[in-house]
């Protein structure tokens, strides 16, 4: 079955970088766009990047443009979220998701495969 494996989280400063990977298995990792999204305590999940399979295309929302880098390796079925200046509002729970497709959609819908999350908190 498909499984996406979420590492990298932790506790960090202000200021600070953290890099998050995924690691994906049971899909076929190159036909499939990869994305981050986040949750943080009493608010909607957000979608932070997303990558399509080709690595061509790339989406980041305005509140983490500059900051964050979406990058993946097809030969090792990896994704990963590069976290520069982290803010404190940056801390919640970051998931690695897949959807079937070559797009750049935002939308959680679109993603069928979920991991199961890895704790980012941003100290300030």
């Amino acid at each position: 079955q498909v499984q996406l494996v979420e590492s990298g989280g932790g506790l960090v400063q202000a200021g600070g970088s953290l890099r998050l990977s995924c690691a994906a298995s049971g899909l076929t990792f190159s036909t499939y766009t990869m994305a981050w999204f986040r949750r943080a305590p009493g608010k909607e999940r957000e979608c932070v990047a997303v990558i399509t399979w080709s690595g061509g295309s790339t989406y980041y929302p305005d509140s983490v443009k500059g900051r964050f880098t979406i990058s993946r390796d097809n030969a090792k079925n990896m994704a990963h979220l590069q976290m520069n200046s982290l803010k404190p509002e940056d801390t919640a729970v970051y998931y690695c998701a897949a959807s079937f497709g070559h797009h750049t959609g935002s939308y959680d819908g679109l993603y069928g495969y979920w991991g199961q999350g890895t704790q980012v908190t941003v100290s300030s």
